[in-house]
């Protein structure tokens, strides 16, 4: 794994470090509260834009507070522009990908944790690339500014909307990334100008199973969503579709998330990526049933998004509408994700897969 930190940022730093930092360099605290209401509420990095800080000031708070995290590569659009994916480059040329989706109700963005992942789950095209390192908290973050400001500039149909919803669903396994993945959701959560001002509940964080990770979460008190990417409900097949199955079992899994459950009255996802002849008999969606009844969970059932050259696919139709039929005769709640991004390689890791094969062929 890359050790190539990126350079010390605002965002990396919690309101206090932040005045300290500030002081550090010679100024008033009360610059921080001037930078925090230009990144957070106007979603602006540009130093030399701030019209309230004296221009002999700009360079030097640039450097040492708001250095350059993300450029974009390029981005792409399907669902009518509706959905846009982001292809960023990081100061050590490493590619993360975020993506960016206007419903009628709500403006999401699905953020990367990591560069690759460590998991090394079959069917996931970020997990065959392996990780090449963990992102900073002000990496991530600078993922959900700049969707945030997309969404406040009217780059999608429709005009200015408001940011309101953000996943940890993208590259990388959060918990595996604990420290700055908390920092993150923090400056997320924490009101303007200290953070962007989103409610915990609009938060999601996704986790292949690491219990430990939950257990931390719970201690944090921060009632974010918490999603648990089982895929089966067999320890067997679990051991091979999701390796960390061999250290965590099902079982413990979800006691795990039943503590997070009681501990802040959250109902919690299970995340089922539906794999043609893998994970989709009914005899399995029979046993997801049992599994769940009595739990406070909602099952989020995906259809596969196929990488290309993989020999994973997605449930046929009727397949599919069986495995929600039994789930739904245990009285388990259960919706069929909307399949946003499957021609623009929606898959995590595929346009950052395509876009190093387009350089090496050059």
């Amino acid at each position: 794994m890359s050790r190539n930190k990126p350079p010390i940022h605002f965002a990396d730093l919690n309101p206090v470090e932040r005045k300290e930092k500030v002081t550090q360099l010679g100024l008033p605290a009360f610059r921080a509260n001037q930078i925090a209401t230009h990144y957070f509420e106007h979603f602006n990095d540009d130093v030399q834009t701030f019209s309230d800080i004296p221009k002999e000031l700009r360079a030097n708070l640039a450097s040492e507070l708001l250095p350059k995290l993300l450029t974009k590569v390029r981005s792409i659009e399907c669902d009518n522009g509706m959905t846009r994916k982001d292809l960023w480059r990081l100061h050590d040329g490493v590619l993360v990908e975020s993506v960016l989706m206007k419903y009628p109700d709500r403006t999401t963005v699905c953020i990367s944790s990591q560069a690759g992942c460590g998991m090394g789950c079959p069917f996931c095209a970020t997990g065959q690339g392996g990780l090449t390192r963990n992102l900073s908290a002000a990496e991530i973050t600078a993922q959900v500014v700049a969707a945030a400001a997309s969404a406040f500039n009217g780059e999608l149909p429709g005009g200015s909307t408001r940011l309101s919803n953000v996943v940890f669903m993208g590259m990388g396994e959060p918990m595996a990334n604990y420290e700055a993945v908390m920092q993150t959701i923090r400056n997320i959560t924490t009101a303007q100008p200290d953070g962007l001002g989103i409610s915990a509940r609009s938060v999601t964080l996704s986790t292949v199973g690491m219990v430990n990770g939950i257990e931390r979460l719970i201690a944090e008190k921060i009632p974010v969503t918490l999603a648990i990417s089982l895929h089966t409900p067999d320890d067997e097949l679990r051991d091979t579709l999701v390796p960390i199955n061999l250290r965590w079992k099902v079982k413990e899994v979800l006691q795990a998330a039943d503590k997070y459950e009681m501990a802040t009255g959250r109902r919690y996802s299970i995340e089922y990526a539906l794999i043609r002849d893998i994970n989709d008999q009914e005899w399995r969606a029979d046993l997801l049933g049992k599994l769940l009844k009595n739990r406070n969970a909602h099952v989020n059932l995906i259809p596969l998004n196929p990488t290309p050259g993989s020999k994973w696919t997605a449930s046929r139709p009727e397949d599919e509408r069986a495995f929600v039929r039994t789930l739904e005769s245990y009285n388990v709640a259960v919706t069929v994700r909307d399949t946003r991004g499957r021609e623009i390689d929606g898959a995590c890791g595929q346009l950052a897969a395509s876009e190093v094969i387009s350089a090496q062929e050059k």
